[in-house]
């Protein structure tokens, strides 16, 4: 039994693993496109709104999801990296968000809201809330939320407006809509 010689073989050889590093190149490039549009886009959000406080959830799972974006007044105010109480955020709240919800809190004391979502809240150190659903063909993708953790804040139509643009942005980026 003889082997067949292949002169080409090196060439081959090569040109998949310039094929695979430039896929490789190409991910790494979308996935860095998408990280400076949301680190943008919040900062630019928290600067208008002047909260402590802007982060994006986003849900790995269903209902399952984590801090993993933000833009802070003061690293005082880091919550990078949380996750929410599963009992809290269900399929009826999901149901509201695919349908637009948007909710505002001015002061999470006085608003009448689950006892576990005001425990949560607390624990963030959270004293007001602006949350909007960040959607794609796909559904519920995240959730952008901006945080006022020094007191009570009263939302304006301008405010829930800025929120509504920036989700809109990020849900149209192309690394957001195919993710």
């Amino acid at each position: 039994m003889s082997t067949q010689f292949d002169p080409d073989i090196h060439a081959k050889r090569l040109n998949s693993e310039v094929d695979a590093m430039q896929g490789i190149l190409q991910r790494l490039n979308q996935s860095m496109q998408r990280d400076q549009l949301v680190q943008s886009t919040t900062d630019d959000i928290r600067n208008f709104l002047q909260v402590d406080r802007v982060v994006l959830y986003y849900f790995y799972n269903q209902w399952e999801g984590q801090v993993t974006f933000e833009s802070l007044s003061d690293r005082i105010f880091s919550i990078y990296g949380s996750t929410g109480p599963d009992q809290c955020f269900n399929d009826e709240y999901a149901a509201l968000y695919l349908e637009g919800r948007v909710r505002a809190i001015e002061d999470i004391e006085t608003e009448p809201i689950e006892a576990c979502h005001r425990d949560f809240l607390r624990h963030l150190k959270v004293r007001a809330n602006l949350v909007v659903p960040i959607l794609t063909d796909k559904g519920l993708w995240g959730l952008l939320a901006a945080h006022h953790c020094q007191g009570s804040n009263t939302w304006s139509e301008a405010d829930i407006k800025r929120m509504q643009e920036g989700a809109l942005l990020l849900a149209s980026a192309p690394s957001i809509r195919s993710d």
